[in-house]
């Protein structure tokens, strides 16, 4: 049997906006055949910053346990937030979810 790992995805995001270059982050669950859920992120890199999905993998591998790093990592310009300025993870991991088999992830919104 699978032992499963509860991860939080707070610890999580605050490791990724620890990296000096990145702006804004949040991780997500997606579903998982074999874990039942497995580990997202996206990204808002720093301006001018050239940070890529690679960077983030590799500073996460350094700062945190290895079933907490993401499995994939979404580079984009924008995050839904609420009035409050608080990202709306749950719009977040549903919007990440319909666009995993394309190429290019579009802005929120359009």
């Amino acid at each position: 049997m699978l032992k499963r790992e509860k991860i939080s995805p707070i610890e999580v995001d605050a490791v990724l906006v620890s990296h000096p270059e990145i702006a804004q982050a949040v991780a997500f669950g997606v579903p998982d055949d074999k874990y039942g859920e497995e580990i997202n992120c996206a990204v808002i890199p720093r301006e001018g910053s050239k940070i890529d999905e690679g960077d983030v993998l590799g500073f996460c591998k350094k700062n945190l346990a290895a079933f907490k790093v993401p499995k994939r990592v979404f580079m984009t310009d924008s995050l839904p937030k609420t009035a409050t300025g608080k990202i709306q993870r749950r719009l977040v991991a549903e919007h990440f979810l319909a666009q995993i088999s394309t190429a290019k992830v579009p802005k929120f919104g359009a």
